[in-house]
């Protein structure tokens, strides 16, 4: 390993004892780094999404008009999702999400089989809008322009971070709090970024540049 090789993976474990214990540190340490993918190695641990283990979302009463049914056999989150939905909401945004819901989390998955979550919200995004975002979540703020959360509208994407402070995850806003996103845990899913994790995570909100 050359001495500017050495020099950055150091620094790279001091970051990242700073920011998530040294027991990310010694994991680093201990992984051998001959490879010409090391910086992208060390890039991604910095950048990884976090395992968030999150209990099955339950919509509110009110949140939908009852119209609305998940297709028979559907998964717990499809059903949830047919449960918030009303006759105001987008249709199409909605028929695009509704085949995900429940797909597993798979870090570098981009199909039904398994997705992460910039996958996944690219995905819906080139079905609903046609238009083709980056392929990380950090990358994806290069496609947004930032708002205020008082300004979110349906269809708007959600940035959270991780705990080292880097922009790891997001979702889709679809209304009241709630987004719909391919969470490490439950797959695509729905949550609240009000409360719990997501409200401690998240970071900004951002509307696509020619999102309509």
């Amino acid at each position: 390993m050359d001495y500017k090789k050495t020099f950055w993976l150091l620094m790279t474990a001091v970051v990242l004892c700073a920011f998530s214990g040294c027991t990310s540190m010694k994991k680093l340490l201990s992984t051998d780094l001959e490879e010409a993918s090391d910086e992208d190695w060390i890039i991604g641990k910095l950048y990884e999404d976090e395992y968030v283990k999150e209990s099955p979302y339950r919509p509110a009463g009110n949140s939908g008009d009852g119209t609305y049914k998940a297709p028979a056999g559907a998964s717990e989150a499809a059903r949830s999702l047919a449960a918030i939905r009303s006759r105001k909401d987008d249709k199409a945004l909605y028929d695009a999400l509704m085949p995900w819901m429940g797909v597993p989390y798979l870090y570098g998955g981009t199909t039904k089989k398994g997705v992460d979550c910039s996958a996944f919200v690219g995905a819906i995004y080139k079905t609903r809008y046609g238009i083709v975002l980056h392929r990380t979540a950090n990358d994806i703020q290069q496609d947004v322009t930032f708002i205020k959360r008082s300004e979110l509208k349906e269809g708007d994407i959600l940035f959270f971070t991780n705990s080292n402070n880097k922009v790891s995850h997001v979702g889709i806003y679809l209304k009241d709090a709630t987004f719909v996103h391919s969470s490490t845990s439950s797959g695509v899913t729905l949550s609240r970024f009000d409360s719990g994790y997501w409200a401690k995570r998240i970071y900004r909100y951002g509307r696509v540049k020619g999102k309509k």
